[in-house]
């Protein structure tokens, strides 16, 4: 699988919004990638993770956010379950996973209702180690910001409007991952 293929498919005009998927998706790539490899015991998919990290937020065009671009008509919290349709379209109904599971540090089904998010009301966590992998490495970028990672404390800070789950999962990923 090409991943650059299936971003040109939905980004086909070279423009800044491709510019920023691209860049944000290689900086997400190459961190979690660099993880993956830092723990060999973990046995985890090293291509997939490349593939998925390029992927996992190919719905932001769908969705309305001025500052990057983004004209649609969707709020932005909607870019993950957007993409995982897309995904599925695509054939690729792992990869959808990681793309509707890497909001936030994944939100679940009570904090969704009692935040009355517009997203799909199910669990939208990240399960396998692979999805974990680049929910976390994702944290650390913004799109506003592309030339520069973010502390820990900083990524910490971006996830905390989630609640207190999110934050717990982000200190397990990196006692985890780091």
């Amino acid at each position: 699988m090409n991943p650059y293929a299936i971003i040109d498919k939905y980004y086909p005009l070279d423009n800044e919004l491709k510019h920023i998927l691209v860049t944000h998706s290689r900086s997400v790539a190459d961190k979690a990638l660099a993880m993956a490899r830092k723990h060999p015991e973990l046995e985890l998919d090293i291509p997939f993770i490349e593939e998925a990290a390029m992927l996992h937020d190919i719905g932001i065009f769908k969705t309305d956010a001025d500052k990057i671009y983004c004209m649609g008509h969707y709020p932005y919290i909607c870019h993950g379950y957007l993409g995982a349709d897309l995904m599925r379209e695509e054939g690729f109904p792992k990869h959808a996973l990681v793309c509707e599971r890497h909001t936030g540090a994944g939100l679940t089904l009570q904090s969704i209702i009692s935040q009355g998010l517009p997203v799909p009301h199910r669990e939208l966590v990240p399960v396998s180690l692979e999805e974990q992998l680049i929910c976390f490495a994702d944290k650390f970028f913004s799109k506003t910001h592309l030339d520069r990672e973010k502390s820990v404390e900083k990524a910490r800070k971006s996830i905390q409007k989630y609640g207190k789950e999110g934050l717990d999962r982000f200190d397990n990923w990196c006692r985890l991952f780091l």
